[in-house]
């Protein structure tokens, strides 16, 4: 079964001018807002070299950091990993306050060549797991919803 599945090294020739869209694992403790151990950020650097001297025109990145249930909680925002990416990939970082909707869609749809850009916590949103914990009650999501949230995540 692995067989038939690609690769990074398989798709490269593909990517010239392309926006490529890349799930990674940012799943990294911070401590008062600071990155205290960037090896997940650290694995993605080689693959984002290569996606860009590929000659892709831009990387969107989307992650998840903890469990917020599918709220937004700000203890949980993936914006203080931006400084650490900047450092670890060698260019600016374009942040992104949502992963989805209205402004996620046209900061990605107009992003210029060579851009990076990190959207913020998938996980603020119940669809990306399907459930959400509200008023302690676990809450699933809507099936139309969950096809919204990935009909915007492809876009």
């Amino acid at each position: 079964m692995l067989s038939s599945r690609l690769t990074l090294k398989d798709i490269l020739p593909t990517l010239k001018d392309k926006r490529v869209l890349m799930r990674v694992d940012f799943n990294v403790p911070l401590k008062d807002g600071v990155v205290k151990d960037p090896t997940r950020i650290k694995a993605t650097i080689p693959s984002i070299k290569a996606i860009f001297d590929a000659g892709a025109k831009c990387i969107v990145l989307i992650s998840h950091l903890e469990r917020p249930n599918g709220v937004r909680n700000e203890k949980y925002s993936l914006k203080p990993l931006v400084p650490t990416l900047e450092e670890l990939a060698g260019r600016k970082v374009t942040w992104g306050n949502d992963c989805v909707g209205k402004e996620a869609e046209e900061l990605c749809a107009k992003a210029e060549a060579g851009a990076l850009i990190l959207l913020e916590n998938l996980r603020f949103h119940a669809e990306e797991e399907g459930s959400a914990v509200v008023n302690e009650q676990k809450v699933k999501a809507k099936k139309e919803d969950v096809e919204k949230f990935r009909e915007s995540l492809s876009k």
